[in-house]
C-alpha cells in the first residue's frame, strides 16, 4: 500500500482541543464533570432516570431521528452534512465535497461554510459531505457522483477501505481536471494520486523519485519514524522542504501543506482558513471576482503538540510532561474531587486527537467522570499519528521507569500501532509487556447509529470488527465494549451510558488485580460439562481438568493466594467438588455450595424477570431444590471451584444459540450472580474448552446491556483457559464474554496403529514382499490378503478389490498381484498413519518424550520454502534421487514399490526426529530442557571428530545411507526451536499473569503442525493471523 497506507492513523488523532480560541472547558469543575456524566446517562435511558452506576437492563435508543439511506448497516444520510447559503447576495459559491471515514469533521466542516457565509463579502460556499461507508449504498453512490460533477473543490480523508477506494478515484479521476482542486489526505496511493492544487499533484506518487518520498525515507533512516510522524515533521520543516522545489511550483506545494495542517486542525476556524485559502487562490469565479480586491489574509493553522496529556477541566489545554500533568492533577484536582492520589488506582487513557481537535469529546468526558467518581486517577494521553507507543513510554511511568498506570484503555478502537491501515503488532505487544498491564480496548460506533447497533443481531458493522476488533486483538487487547456512537443529525460522538459505567467498572476492576494483596484476592474457578449436556462434569476438550486444577492451586498457593485446606491430590480435589467421578450437571452428589433463596436472587440479579418468560418464576427445576436456587462447588480459602450449569435445553442445546426468544435459566443466571455479589470474586477463571457463557442469546459482537453473556458476566475480569486448536471459538468468548484467553497445548496427535483384521493384513503384505517370486507361496497370500480385505471392509475403499468368490490369484499375472496388494498396503499404510490424540493435557506438564516426538514428527513433514526449510522426507527422498512428491503420488496410487519406499521414508523420519528429542529426554521419560545442538560450540566439536549428527545417523541406520547432513540442518534445527516452544511451561504463568493484572503476550491459535507460532502455548490467543493471509505476490 506504500508508505501513504501508514497514515491512515494520522488525521484520526491529529488536532489541537480548542487551540483556536481561549480554553473553555466542556464543564468547569470536577463536581460539574461529574453531574454533567451523569445527564448524559439520563439522556439515553429510556426511563430519564439520573443513576451514577451501571443499569445493564436499559436499552438505548439514539436520541435524533436518522433518515435511511446509506451505506451497510448505516441509515445516515449526506443531505444532513449539506450547507447551502441562504443568501448569496452576488457572491460566487464555491461548491466542496468531502468524504471521511469517521463524522466528527462533520461539525466543524458545517460551522466553516456557514461562518463564510454569514461574514465573507468575496464568497459563498455549498457543502456536502458522505461517510465513506454510505458509498456502499447505491442511491448514496449515485447522489455523490452527482455533487462531484458540479464541485469546484472534492476533500478526501482516510480512504483505506480498498473496494470504497476504487469508488472514489472511478467518481473524481476522470473530474480531476475540470475540479479547481482536489485534496487527499492520507489514504490509499490510488487515491492520494488525485491529489490536484494548481501545478502541485502526487501524480507519481510511489511510481518515481519526489522530495517528500526522500524527505521521508530519511527520517525513516535517521530515527524510524513512522509515515505520519515523518509528515508532522516535514510540516514543522516546510520552509527549509520548499527551497528545493521549482519556484513555480512552491508557492502550490506550500498550499498544500498548509491545507494538511488546517485540516489536522480540525476546528471550524481552521476550515475556514481552509476554504477561504484555497477558494480565493483556486476557484475560478472568485479568483475572477477577486480581481483588484485584496486578498484575505488567513490566519496560520495552530496546532497542539503532536502528543501530550488532555483532561477536560485542566485550566492549561495539555500537558507535555507527566511531571506538569501530575503537578495539577494530585494537587489541585484529585483534593476537590475526592479522590486519594496516594492510594487511588491508575487508568491510562488512550484518545484520538481528532475528536479532542473538534471539540468532539463528550464522550471521552463521561468515562473519564465516571472512573474518578469511583475515586480512580487518570492519565488521557493522545497522539500527533496513531503510534501511540511513543506516548505510552513517555506518560506512563514515573523517573524512576515504575509504570504509573494500573490498566490502560484505549477509546480509539485501533492498534496501538499503526491505527487502521498498517500496523506493527510486535512493536505494539513489547511496548505493552513492558509496561505490563492490563490492555482494554473499548470501541465507538462508527457506521451505525445507537439505534441501528440496538436493533441489529449482529451487533457491530463487519467493517469495525475487522479495524477495530480483530486487529486489536493482535496486539493483545480484551474487551471490545461499545462505549459510545455517533448523533445521527450532527455527527458528533455521544455516550453510551450504560455501557461507560460497565467500561469504568470492568476496568477499576482488573486495576484491582494488580494493586491487591494475593492473599486477599478471591478466585472463582469454573468447571464445565463437555460436550454440553454430554460430558461428565469437569471435562474439558483435550484437558485433564482436576489433574490441571491441582497445578494451578499448588501455583496459587505458592504465589501467596489463600486456597484453604484445598486438597493436593487430583481425586481428593475432584471428590471434594463431584462426591462422584462419574457425577453428571444434574446429579444429586455435586456437592452444595450456596442455597440462594427468590427474595435474594431477585434484588441480586436486575435481569431475573426477562427470563420469566422462558422460565416461569424462579426457582424452576434447573439447579434448585425447588424452594432454592442451588449453587455447586467447593469453596477453599479465597478460591471457588464451581459448576458452570447447563445450557438448560437438555435435548435441543442448539435452541439456546439460535431461538431469538430464549434465554439462560434461573439456575444459571444465579451462579454468576453469586460469583459476582455473594462471593465477590475478583476474577473468575473459565477452566477448558469450552462452557455456554460465551453462546448465551445476544449480539455477535459488540454486547449491549440487554446481551445475557453481558448480563452474566457483568463487571467480573474473566480468564479462559482454551484449546489452542480452536481459535474460532475462543474468539467467540472474548468477544462476547470479555475473556481473556489462556491456551493450552492440546496433546499431540499419534498415528493410529492397527488392530486385530487389520494387523494381520499387515503382516500378510510383509510375507508377499520376501516370497512375491514364489510362485507356489506368492498367490496363496495374495488370495489371503484379499480375503482378509474384505473381512476388514477395505472393499468400501479399494474400488476394484477382486471379488472373493472367483479371485485366484495363480491364475493372475505377478504384475497384478502387486496392483492388488500395493493398493490394500496403501490403504492400510492410511489407516495407520491417521492422527489420533494420545490422551489429556496437563496444565503445567512437561510433555512426554513420545508425545514431543509424536508432535515434532508432523510438524516434520512439512515443507517451509517460505523459510528456506525442507520437510525430512523431502531430504530423504532426495538422497536416493527421488522426489517426495511422486513418491507421495505413487504411494496413493497403489505402486507397491512406492507404498513400501513412503513407509521406509517414514520411519526413518520417526527415528530422526526421536534421536533429536533423545537427547534432551530426563530419566522419568519427559522433556523439560532442550539441549541446543546447532549452537557455535557443538557444531565445532562435531566437525572436528567427523561424527554424524544423532539424527543423520538414525537415517543412515534406517537404509538411507546417502542422506546430505547439510540439507538436514535446517529442518532439525527447527524442529529444535519446535521443541523448546512445546516443552516451555508458559501456561500456569500465563494464568497467573492474568490473575495478577498483568498483560498477557498475545499469539495466534490454530493447528501447532502447520503453524508452530501457535507455541508456547499460555498466551492470549487470537484467530486472525496476519502471517497466514497470503501476499500479493501469492495472490
Amino acid at each position: 500500500m506504500a508508505n501513504f497506507k501508514l497514515a491512515a492513523a494520522a488525521l484520526l488523532s491529529f488536532g489541537a482541543a480548542s487551540a483556536w480560541q481561549t480554553r473553555t472547558s466542556f464543564v468547569t469543575s470536577p463536581r460539574a464533570i461529574q453531574q454533567s456524566a451523569l445527564k448524559t446517562a439520563a439522556l439515553y435511558n429510556n426511563n430519564h432516570a439520573v443513576q451514577s452506576r451501571s443499569s445493564l437492563n436499559m436499552v438505548v435508543s439514539d436520541p435524533t431521528s436518522v433518515s435511511s439511506g446509506g451505506g451497510m448497516f448505516t441509515a445516515s444520510n449526506a443531505e444532513s452534512r449539506r450547507v447551502v447559503p441562504e443568501d448569496p447576495r452576488g457572491r460566487p459559491t464555491m461548491k466542496i465535497v468531502y468524504v471521511v471515514l469517521e463524522s466528527q469533521y462533520q461539525s466543524s466542516m458545517t460551522a466553516a461554510a456557514k461562518r463564510i457565509n454569514a461574514g465573507s463579502d468575496n464568497m459563498a460556499v455549498e457543502c456536502v459531505g458522505y461517510l465513506l461507508e454510505e458509498l456502499r449504498n447505491e442511491d448514496a453512490f449515485e447522489q455523490f457522483k452527482k455533487d462531484v460533477a458540479d464541485a469546484n473543490v472534492f476533500v478526501g480523508s482516510l480512504i483505506f477501505v480498498q473496494e470504497l477506494a476504487e469508488k472514489v478515484t472511478e467518481v473524481v479521476q476522470p473530474l480531476r481536471d475540470q475540479l479547481d482542486a482536489v485534496l487527499i489526505f492520507p489514504s490509499m496511493p490510488e487515491v492520494m494520486r488525485l491529489n490536484k492544487v494548481g501545478s502541485f499533484t502526487m501524480k507519481n506518487l510511489g511510481q518515481s523519485k519526489s522530495v517528500v518520498a526522500d524527505f521521508m525515507k530519511k527520517k525513516k533512516q535517521e530515527d524510524g519514524s513512522s509515515f505520519e510522524e515523518g509528515m508532522l515533521k516535514l510540516l514543522r520543516t516546510l520552509p527549509k522542504v520548499l527551497k528545493f522545489l521549482p519556484s513555480d511550483k512552491a508557492a502550490d506545494a506550500r498550499t498544500f501543506m498548509m491545507s494538511f495542517q488546517y485540516w489536522l486542525g480540525g476546528s471550524p476556524e481552521n476550515l475556514e482558513s481552509l476554504l477561504l485559502m484555497v477558494g480565493q487562490d483556486y476557484v475560478g469565479p472568485i479568483k475572477e471576482n477577486m480581481k483588484g480586491k485584496e486578498k484575505v489574509v488567513v490566519e496560520e493553522p495552530v496546532l497542539l503538540p503532536d502528543k501530550a496529556i488532555w483532561h477536560p477541566v485542566a485550566p492549561d489545554i495539555v500537558f507535555e510532561t507527566n511531571q506538569k500533568y501530575f503537578e495539577w492533577y494530585d494537587k489541585e484536582f484529585c483534593p476537590e474531587a475526592g479522590i486519594d492520589p496516594k492510594n487511588a488506582q491508575t487508568i491510562g487513557i488512550i484518545l484520538q486527537k481528532s475528536h479532542i481537535n473538534t471539540k468532539d469529546d463528550t464522550h471521552y468526558v463521561s468515562l473519564i467522570a465516571e472512573l474518578e467518581s469511583r475515586g480512580a486517577r487518570v492519565v488521557p494521553i493522545y497522539s500527533g499519528g496513531l503510534d501511540f507507543s511513543g506516548p505510552v513510554e513517555e506518560y506512563y511511568y514515573d523517573s524512576n521507569g515504575k509504570p504509573i498506570v494500573d490498566t490502560i484503555i484505549n477509546l480509539t478502537g485501533f492498534a496501538l500501532v499503526g491505527g487502521p491501515a498498517s500496523q506493527d503488532h510486535k512493536k505494539a505487544a513489547s511496548t505493552l509487556k513492558k509496561l505490563n498491564v492490563p490492555y482494554m480496548c473499548a470501541v465507538p460506533l462508527v457506521f451505525q447509529s445507537f439505534e441501528e447497533w440496538q436493533a441489529s443481531e449482529l451487533g457491530l458493522h463487519p467493517i469495525q470488527v475487522a479495524l477495530q476488533v480483530s486487529l486489536p486483538e493482535i496486539d493483545g487487547a480484551i474487551e471490545p465494549i461499545i462505549y459510545a456512537g455517533r448523533e445521527g443529525a450532527t455527527g458528533r460522538s455521544v455516550p453510551l451510558a450504560d455501557r461507560v459505567n460497565l467500561l469504568a467498572d470492568r476496568a477499576m476492576k482488573w486495576a484491582s488485580l494488580r494493586t491487591k494483596k494475593n492473599a486477599d484476592k478471591k478466585i472463582a474457578i469454573t468447571i464445565f460439562s463437555f460436550p454440553p449436556d454430554k460430558g461428565n462434569v469437569g471435562t474439558a476438550a483435550y484437558l485433564d481438568v482436576f489433574d490441571s486444577i491441582k497445578a494451578v492451586l499448588k501455583q496459587l498457593k505458592t504465589e501467596g493466594y489463600d486456597i484453604g485446606d484445598a486438597p493436593s491430590e487430583k481425586e481428593a480435589i475432584m471428590e471434594s467438588v463431584l462426591n462422584d467421578p462419574e457425577a453428571r450437571i444434574n446429579s444429586p452428589e455435586l456437592n452444595v455450595a450456596y442455597r440462594m433463596n427468590t427474595n435474594e436472587y431477585y434484588e441480586l440479579t436486575p435481569y431475573a424477570k426477562d427470563l420469566e418468560e422462558n422460565w416461569g418464576p424462579a426457582p424452576g427445576n434447573l439447579n434448585s431444590d425447588g424452594q432454592n436456587l442451588v449453587v455447586y462447588g467447593k469453596q477453599f480459602g479465597n478460591v471457588f471451584i464451581g459448576v458452570q450449569p447447563s445450557f438448560g435445553y437438555e435435548g435441543d442445546p442448539m435452541r439456546l444459540l439460535f431461538a431469538k426468544s430464549a434465554s439462560p435459566h434461573h439456575g444459571f443466571a444465579a451462579y454468576y450472580t453469586f460469583l459476582e455479589k455473594i462471593f465477590k470474586a475478583d476474577a473468575v477463571l473459565h477452566f477448558g474448552t469450552h462452557g455456554s457463557l460465551e453462546f448465551m442469546p445476544g449480539k455477535q459482537v459488540g454486547m449491549s446491556g440487554t446481551c445475557y453473556p453481558d448480563r452474566l458476566i457483568n463487571s467480573l475480569p474473566s480468564a479462559y483457559l482454551y484449546a489452542a486448536n480452536n481459535p474460532s471459538e475462543a474468539t467467540i468468548a472474548k468477544r462476547r464474554s470479555y475473556s481473556a484467553t489462556v491456551s493450552y497445548l492440546t496433546p499431540p496427535a499419534e498415528n493410529a496403529g492397527l488392530y486385530k483384521g487389520l494387523k494381520e493384513l499387515k503382516e500378510l503384505i510383509s510375507s508377499y514382499q520376501g516370497l512375491r517370486e514364489n510362485e507356489g507361496r506368492g498367490p496363496a497370500i495374495v488370495n489371503s490378503i484379499v480375503s482378509t480385505a474384505w473381512t476388514c471392509n477395505l472393499d468400501k475403499d479399494i474400488d476394484d478389490l477382486p471379488d472373493l468368490e472367483t479371485y485366484d490369484a495363480k491364475n493372475d499375472t505377478p504384475e497384478r498381484r502387486d496392483d492388488i496388494v500395493g493398493k490394500v498396503y496403501s490403504q492400510i499404510m492410511q489407516i495407520e498413519s491417521r492422527l489420533l490424540p494420545c490422551g489429556l493435557h496437563t496444565v503445567g506438564v512437561p510433555p512426554s518424550a513420545e508425545e514431543a516426538v509424536a508432535t515434532l514428527v508432523n510438524i516434520a513433514q512439512l515443507d517451509r520454502p517460505e523459510d528456506g526449510i525442507e520437510g525430512i522426507p523431502r531430504v530423504i527422498a532426495s538422497s536416493i534421487g527421488r522426489d517426495i512428491n511422486d513418491i507421495y503420488r505413487g504411494n496413493n496410487n497403489g505402486v507397491l514399490a512406492d507404498v513400501e519406499l513412503n513407509d521406509k521414508v517414514t520411519q526413518a523420519s520417526r527415528a530422526a526426529v526421536r534421536a533429536l528429542v533423545s537427547q534432551s529426554t530426563d530419566s522419568n521419560g519427559r522433556v523439560k530442557e532442550v539441549k541446543n545442538f546447532f549452537d557455535e560450540v557443538g557444531g565445532f566439536f562435531g566437525g572436528l571428530i567427523g561424527s554424524k549428527k544423532p539424527w543423520t545417523q538414525a537415517i543412515i541406520d534406517n537404509g538411507f545411507p546417502n542422506v546430505s547432513e547439510e540439507r538436514l540442518a535446517p529442518v532439525m534445527a527447527y524442529l529444535e526451536f519446535c521443541l523448546k516452544q512445546v516443552v516451555a511451561n508458559n501456561e500456569l504463568p500465563g494464568i497467573m499473569e492474568l490473575l495478577n493484572g498483568q498483560f498477557l503476550m498475545p499469539a495466534p491459535g490454530g493447528d501447532p503442525i502447520r503453524n508452530p507460532d501457535v507455541l508456547p502455548t499460555g498466551r492470549n490467543m487470537h484467530a486472525l493471523d496476519p502471517s497466514a493471509i497470503p501476499t500479493q505476490a501469492a495472490v
